[in-house]
């Protein structure tokens, strides 16, 4: 089973008063007139895989907007794997996200009714949702977007994250060795500070957690005379002085027992002081365990003493609490150990060299990944950008060796595209026209989301500046698509609307003028009739005639 969104929730969310949608498998589009909300459900989306939340997101006159989304929930999969780990199970085969943002922009997540934070949050989304907006366009002609890209596309994402971590160790390491070699005086002093440090602080001998157990012990401890004597004086009021309450509260439970014989409604006091003097008993036999137990030993008491004092003093000579002071020699520790290292540059130099030498190993791993993928992902949007009126077309994803390698690997990554046959390979950024960029931008995202794992693919308005036959070719990929994954777009091209599985109309109602002196968005399934008219006024805008129905209705036909 492929995981999927079942359900989306919305309340109170901008100008959306209330929407409940249930969704369904393949390609589905979301469609309205300019204003209506459309990009607002997908930004609902956003929020509930971990997006960033302001207060401005609240309706006008609401006190919090309120999102939840249903998905499937694959048995064995990732994410089953992560919420167990986290805590954060729910029931069988779903997850329930649900988040809430109040009117001072302060928002509370949730996972399967879980509290959650947000990186859990956004960590869940990214098994389940990929969203394509309609500015990512921009974002590929940024160099690092083109590099993590391919790196997704190769499946090398650990890998370029290894890679990444292995050069900042060797860059650390030797930024070490070059300042040793220029401190190497001051850091003997501060060496031989830290040597005396840590050994003072070995000679506590400190533990995790010791303060905290040292001051309940010594409460105990200080205050054992007083503890043995209450609990003694509270036994012996409970049951072994005389007059001592158990005894009298038998005899009240047994004189009231024998008079319920003759009024039923005493049964239920009876049965109140029966419980009463079973809590009391067992109250009794507690506190005579208690009592065994309470320690008067003044040795101990001065021991306890000695130590917390030993460790108040360690705390003022390091200016630290008591507390903080296994956390301190840790750090002096390791700091030491760094010193002990530069104190020997050669030691040092060969610390160096390893980690020099498993960077170059990762990044050379990550550079064959990249090759083979790299010409696979060419391939690829150079294909899917024939059927987006760009025939002869090509792509490429170059590899430029770096003269210095860096923590994203020997090479950068870099789109070229050819608008048509007749032109040569150029920077993506220098792409002459915004539709061709908008049309380079669909067919990567295109092919991007089908290499992905994740279930759901979102679409918002990736189709704009196309239209005519470049839509409706549009519209057969993302519908395509749809075959392998659930697939949500919004549109304003009746050619990409008609191909779909689904549509629904988003609509707005209110004014400034209205009784309520609020907008509000609505969302609505339409059936086949329906889904005539809308195309209809996509075709046509507010004057819709015989004509673009019947057009409508011929473009939904095909």
């Amino acid at each position: 089973m492929r995981q999927m969104l079942r359900a989306l929730g919305i309340r109170d969310f901008v100008i959306v008063e209330r929407v409940e949608l249930e969704t369904g498998a393949g390609f589905t589009v979301l469609t309205g007139e300019t204003g209506a909300g459309k990009s607002i459900l997908v930004d609902a989306i956003e929020l509930l895989v971990g997006g960033r939340a302001d207060a401005s997101l609240v309706r006008d006159g609401a006190e919090r907007a309120e999102l939840s989304a249903e998905f499937d929930l694959a048995a064995g999969s990732a994410l089953e794997s992560y919420l167990a780990s986290a805590g954060l199970e729910g029931d069988p085969g779903k997850v329930i996200l649900r988040r809430t943002i109040d009117r001072a922009g302060r928002s509370r997540c949730f996972i399967n009714g879980h509290p959650a934070t947000l990186a859990q949050l956004r960590e869940a989304g990214e098994y389940l949702v990929d969203i394509h907006g309609q500015h990512e366009h921009q974002s590929l002609l940024r160099a690092s977007a083109q590099r993590e890209l391919l790196d997704a596309h190769a499946g090398a994402g650990e890998l370029a994250l290894a890679c990444a971590d292995a050069w900042r160790s060797w860059k650390r390491l030797a930024a070490l060795s070059a300042e040793a070699e220029q401190q190497y005086a001051k850091r003997q002093t501060e060496r031989a500070e830290l040597q005396e440090t840590v050994a003072d602080l070995k000679k506590l001998g400190l533990k995790e957690g010791e303060w905290d157990e040292l001051a309940a012990q010594q409460r105990r401890l200080a205050h054992g005379s007083s503890l043995l004597a209450g609990s003694q004086s509270s036994l012996e009021a409970l049951s072994e002085a005389e007059g001592a309450c158990l005894p009298r509260l038998s005899a009240v439970a047994g004189r009231l027992r024998a008079l319920s014989a003759h009024d039923v409604h005493l049964k239920a006091i009876v049965e109140m002081l029966e419980s009463a003097e079973v809590q009391a008993s067992e109250a009794a036999r507690d506190l005579r365990d208690y009592a065994s137990r309470v320690e008067l030993d003044p040795v101990a008491l001065r021991e306890v003493e000695h130590r917390t004092e030993a460790l108040h003093a360690a705390g003022r000579r390091y200016r630290v609490k008591p507390a903080e002071l296994p956390a301190l020699e840790g750090r002096h520790l390791q700091r030491f150990r760094e010193l002990e290292l530069a104190a020997s540059p050669e030691a040092l130099q060969r610390e160096v060299a390893a980690a020099q030498e498993r960077y170059d190993a990762a990044a050379k791993k990550l550079s064959a990944k990249r090759k083979a993928a790299s010409q696979a992902l060419g391939r690829a949007v150079t294909q899917a950008m024939q059927s987006l009126a760009m025939v002869g077309g090509r792509f490429a994803a170059e590899l430029r060796p770096l003269e210095e390698p860096g923590a994203g690997g020997l090479e950068e990554v870099a789109f070229e595209v050819a608008a048509h046959s007749s032109l040569p390979l150029r920077p993506l950024a220098k792409v002459a026209s915004g539709g061709e960029l908008s049309r380079v931008s669909l067919a990567i995202q295109l092919v991007a989301a089908k290499q992905s794992p994740i279930g759901t693919l979102v679409f918002d308005e990736v189709d704009s500046g196309i239209g005519g036959a470049v839509a409706e070719s549009v519209g057969r990929s993302l519908k395509k698509l749809g075959r392998e994954r659930q697939v949500l777009c919004v549109t304003h091209l009746p050619q990409v609307a008609a191909q779909a599985d689904e549509q629904w109309s988003v609509s707005k109602s209110g004014a400034a003028g209205s009784k309520r002196g609020r907008l509000s968005s609505a969302v609505t399934r339409l059936d086949r009739a329906g889904r005539i008219e809308e195309l209809a006024r996509m075709l046509g805008g507010t004057e819709i005639t015989a004509t673009t129905r019947k057009h409508a209705a011929e473009l939904l036909g095909k």
